[in-house]
């Protein structure tokens, strides 16, 4: 691993260092015909889902719901929130740690930037943001960063599964349409196999490294041998990411890790349904959660605009809650999720003197060694 002896840390604010290492230039990586195609399909998405969630509502009795809310109650859920954006950090720091003991502090303002990014930018640019930075400031290959930022989003879709499926009786007995594919069993279901299938491949790829590369490098033979080249390498690194996945207390940690994140956030969502008129279970909450976050995987406008709302407010139909409480307590919900940590996320990213546009730029720019 020759990129650890080049190791020294930038400040913020200071240049790069010399060779982005481990990803191709943006442009080639994702052409930009592509990249409007799915922006194009996320936004399309959004606003169906938008239609499907509010458009039989009566919007003067969602009005009533906003004003009769109790918003003090958002304090101590957005709080809660913080302490599992701290917790996100911890557990990058962990992932991180075959690699390089980079501390938690360092993560955290970083761990903000891309869930910033996420909420303001098309694409999940959020991510691009991540390893940008953890390149810049840590000198980590952005195809290492990469690794763990794709096993974060596995563990975390475990998570969400078992959210759903330890409320599976109830679910069985929902007849509430999620807008998505028919059914709230129906989206659960389909999201269950897009992420035992990813975390059975990167187990498969963690454990069996070697087998892994010879079959990329024999499958990247169909191309010159100057890209088949950097495609190897690139894969090379993105294997160094997955490493603490070869130890199974490391996995065991990171997992209940992700459970402690996910019960937090569904704190936020107990305290923010305690400014409106209804009351569920901590389970029912937690079955929520899942859904909604499972349906936040398909693409959608910045901001998960539609795939969060719609199924959240299925959910609630579902267990009885009156339609015009249920899209008041989602889209309070969604702001508070979104607003305080995209408001933090930008404020760390004026620190660093950042902007998408300058990170693709100075990537693209940057030779695919």
């Amino acid at each position: 691993m020759g990129w650890r002896a080049s190791a020294a840390a930038s400040g913020p604010g200071r240049a790069p260092p010399d060779g982005l290492v481990g990803l191709p230039p943006v442009g080639s990586l994702v052409g930009g015909r592509l990249r409007k195609w799915r922006m194009w399909l996320g936004f399309a998405l959004s606003a169906l889902l938008l239609y499907l969630a509010l458009g039989g509502l009566q919007l003067d009795q969602v009005l009533m719901a906003l004003r009769r809310a109790h918003y003090g109650w958002l304090v101590p859920g957005i709080a809660v929130y913080f302490v599992g954006l701290a917790v996100r950090a911890w557990r990058w720091h962990y992932l991180l740690r075959p690699i390089k003991d980079v501390p938690t502090v360092r993560l955290f303002p970083i761990t903000a930037i891309g869930y910033m990014g996420n909420n303001i930018y098309p694409l999940r640019a959020g991510e691009l943001l991540r390893v940008y930075l953890l390149r810049r400031m840590e000198a980590i290959p952005i195809s290492v960063s990469l690794a763990t930022i794709l096993v974060e989003r596995a563990f975390d879709g475990l998570v969400m599964l078992g959210f759903v499926f330890l409320n599976l009786s109830e679910l069985e007995g929902l007849t509430a349409s999620s807008g998505i594919v028919g059914s709230i069993r129906a989206i659960a279901l389909l999201g269950a196999g897009v992420f035992l299938l990813a975390t059975l491949a990167l187990f498969l790829m963690a454990i069996f490294p070697a087998p892994t590369l010879r079959l990329i490098t024999g499958l990247a033979r169909v191309l010159p041998a100057g890209p088949a080249a950097k495609v190897s390498g690139f894969f090379e690194r993105f294997l160094q990411g997955l490493a603490f996945m070869r130890s199974p207390i490391d996995v065991l940690m990171v997992l209940l890790t992700s459970v402690v994140i996910w019960l937090l956030e569904t704190g936020k969502y107990w305290f923010v349904m305690h400014a409106f008129n209804f009351r569920l279970s901590f389970f029912a909450l937690m079955l929520m959660n899942g859904v909604v976050n499972l349906a936040t995987t398909i693409p959608s406008a910045p901001g998960y605009l539609g795939t969060f709302d719609a199924p959240g407010i299925a959910v609630l139909q579902a267990y009885g809650i009156p339609a015009n409480i249920a899209a008041g307590y989602t889209l309070v919900l969604h702001a508070a999720l979104w607003l305080p940590v995209t408001l933090l996320g930008l404020y760390f990213m004026a620190r660093y003197s950042l902007s998408l546009r300058k990170v693709r730029a100075e990537m693209a720019q940057e030779p695919p060694t």
